[in-house]
């Protein structure tokens, strides 16, 4: 396995820690990862996202959705009802998983569905008006300039 220097990232920024933590937790993890259930993340808008997660086999009621230190949990767990069929051949797979999902700052579960054996769940990005970028005019001439901000996308 290679081992990753970001000794550079460090010294060239400042406040970008946590993704080069998040880089090293990645490259280091050498636990397999499950490719089940398959997933799909689609941007639905500039600041929307969606997670479709395949959970056929799973009713709503045995899916959990949790969101905790910027972690979107998915868990499926199938209720312990006794299975009485005789099957010849089972390939759908109904057996407990937990997947995880990163959250980047300032990013909110808006909402979940349960349709046609599929679970979406809509993410929306909400960046605090104090974070946007402004633009802050320069004084000229050694005249004192009033402290109004003007926004930067307005600028544009």
């Amino acid at each position: 396995m290679r081992t990753y220097d970001f000794a550079p990232l460090y010294r060239a920024s400042v406040g970008f820690d946590q993704i080069a933590d998040m880089m090293d937790r990645v490259l280091s993890d050498n636990v397999p990862t499950s490719s089940y259930p398959p997933y799909n993340i689609e941007k639905t808008a500039e600041d929307a996202y969606r997670i479709s997660i395949a959970v056929a086999g799973f009713s709503a009621d045995d899916l959990g959705i949790e969101v905790k230190e910027n972690a979107l949990v998915v868990t499926a767990r199938k209720s312990d009802a006794k299975d009485e069929k005789s099957y010849l051949h089972r390939g759908i797979a109904t057996r407990a998983f937990e997947r995880r999902f990163q959250l980047a700052d300032h990013v909110r579960v808006n909402g979940a569905s349960h349709e046609d054996g599929m679970l979406h769940i809509d993410l929306v990005r909400e960046v605090p008006e104090a974070l946007k970028p402004r633009r802050i005019e320069i004084a000229r001439g050694g005249q004192p300039i009033e402290a109004d901000v003007v926004d930067a996308k307005a600028v544009n």
